[in-house]
């Protein structure tokens, strides 16, 4: 069952993200965020309605733990090459565990960092999660998220979620996204906490379940600065603009190769609003007409007439006149 879940699929034929400079740019205590290829990911995608069905600490290389008896527990949980960059992760069927970044190399990967956080609080959040090394996924968790998100009334007594159970599934169990909420509520850096304001218009803040929390709460929190290192980076002004976009077809789908063998061709509005296929060829730079002048139309869609100096088709009768 495991084996079937953890189960990887394929991964993107082009990159989505630029690994080698975000490998170059990550600091100690960034969460990484991987849309995974996995069928369990596919679960959480669901259950999450988001494309970030992981998440994971990165705790630098081993040298860059200040703490060594710390650093010793690392070395005794990944006895490989120590001047990789690591993560600490949880993982289904494997549990807490160290991983290289390069495990990642293929997927799709987003930074989320805490902004402001102090280097001390860093290192205490990396020594958190170092100390839970070894504890099991706690499957029942997910179950249980899966339960809450479902409406109250269809879901059996007995089968209700037991999230808000002080020792449901005891300290020892525990899943990606609440591990990392847990690490940072070490140091009281927010995440998404309840903002309490008093009649006296002071505030108080409120740390939630860490059990609720998943992937997409380190993207949508705005205590974590977003950065992406896309595969094609854009950093002059108007680069896009010599991209080598097609200007005949446009893709489908991305879930299979089959729909870009039938794709539709891009037919632009000429100066008399006359509507004709684009002459440009796949891979050319060319800016493209305005976006409201922009018609797709299938290629196997036969041209209709239309009434001059109109855009609208021609009425039938005048489309049998010309035909007689």
């Amino acid at each position: 069952m495991i084996g079937w879940l953890t189960k990887e699929g394929e991964p993107h034929e082009i990159p989505l993200c630029d690994f080698k400079r975000l490998s170059q740019e990550i600091q100690p205590g960034d969460v990484i965020l991987v849309e995974g290829r996995t069928r369990v990911g596919g679960i959480i995608r669901l259950i999450t309605q988001s494309a970030w069905t992981h998440a994971a600490l990165y705790i630098g290389r081993l040298h860059d733990i200040e703490d060594r008896t710390l650093r010793n527990l690392v070395a005794q949980h990944y006895q490989r090459d120590f001047s990789e960059q690591l993560l600490v992760e949880a993982v289904v069927g494997e549990g807490t565990r160290v991983s290289p970044l390069t495990r990642y190399a293929n997927d799709h990967l987003r930074i989320c960092r805490p902004h402001g956080l102090a280097r001390g609080d860093a290192q205490r959040v990396i020594a958190y999660v170092v100390r839970r090394l070894g504890s099991d996924y706690d499957v029942r968790q997910l179950l249980d998220l899966a339960r809450f998100l479902l409406p109250w009334g269809v879901v059996p007594r007995h089968w209700r979620s037991s999230l808000f159970q002080a020792a449901a599934g005891g300290a020892t169990r525990t899943v990606c996204a609440g591990l990392l909420a847990e690490s940072f509520g070490e140091v009281d850096f927010p995440i998404l906490p309840f903002v309490d304001r008093r009649t006296d218009g002071t505030l108080r803040f409120f740390k939630r379940n860490p059990r609720l929390f998943t992937p997409r709460d380190f993207d949508y929190s705005p205590y974590f600065d977003i950065i992406k290192y896309p595969f094609l980076g854009l950093d002059d002004v108007g680069v896009y603009r010599r991209l080598p976009w097609c200007r005949t077809q446009i893709l489908l789908s991305d879930r299979s190769r089959l729909y870009r063998a039938a794709v539709s061709a891009a037919r632009l509005p000429d100066s008399r609003d006359r509507t004709s296929i684009s002459d440009l060829p796949c891979g050319a730079s060319e800016t493209l007409a305005p976006p409201a002048r922009l018609h797709l139309v299938p290629e196997d869609t036969p041209s209709v007439p239309t009434t001059p100096g109109s855009s609208l088709p021609a009425p039938k009768e005048a489309i049998s006149a010309e035909g007689s």
